[in-house]
């Protein structure tokens, strides 16, 4: 299992739930949980989130659990949700504006400062607060505002061309929505593959499983 530092892709695969069910937590006004109650919640075992917590240090106190609103701070700020890290979207079809207008960027780290297309019938319009620009301009735009990320909703067969374009402007993470996997050809790209196809085939099996199982 590839590493962070000293911290397994699994463990850090857990912390935006834990980020989650611990904001859920302050809504409704919670102040403290013990891992036990917290790991019933998350269907985990609480040997499992001590050790997870673990990882970064422990957060918890003997007998007391752990206090919500520092522990749902710490995660965050272990994440680097504050960082607010500059980032462009490729594609701006029917998957790409649906990501631009309802993901909460600011909450997730990420500041989303523009939106590429080479098809002229969608170049000029208004995406959430931005305007879709012509892709040919991303050079010049990526010498302006330096942008560490990339979302790429794109076909399969012009990743690897774009990707390579956008590593020679700087630009070498990746949220990739494309199908194409960047790790076998492009070394040292930090990725995270998004399949959505695998998702609901993954629920498809599940189901079937369940429906064998039934009477």
């Amino acid at each position: 299992m590839p590493k962070y530092g000293n911290v397994s892709l699994s463990v850090i695969r857990r912390l935006p739930r834990y980020y989650r069910f611990l904001g859920e937590l302050l809504q409704k006004g919670t102040t403290r949980i013990s891992s036990r109650e917290l790991a019933q919640l998350m269907q985990l075992t609480a040997s499992q989130i001590r050790q997870d917590l673990n990882c970064f240090g422990g957060f918890g106190q003997q007998g007391y659990g752990y206090n919500v609103a520092a522990l749902h701070d710490e995660i965050g700020k272990i994440m680097g949700l504050d960082k607010r890290i500059p980032t462009i979207l490729i594609g701006a079809g029917n998957l790409g504006r649906t990501i631009a207008k309802h993901m909460k960027f600011d909450q997730s780290g990420f500041n989303l400062l523009g939106i590429f297309d080479n098809n002229s019938a969608i170049i000029g319009q208004a995406v959430r607060s931005l305007t879709v620009q012509d892709v040919q301009s991303l050079g010049r735009f990526c010498n302006e505002h330096h942008p560490r990320a990339a979302i790429l909703c794109i076909p399969r067969e012009v990743a690897p061309e774009v990707v390579e374009q956008l590593r020679a402007f700087g630009v070498n993470c990746f949220w990739n929505f494309s199908h194409y996997d960047l790790a076998l050809n492009f070394e040292g790209v930090v990725v995270e593959n998004v399949h959505l196809g695998d998702s609901l085939m993954t629920l498809c099996y599940q189901i079937n499983a369940l429906s064998d199982e039934t009477p």
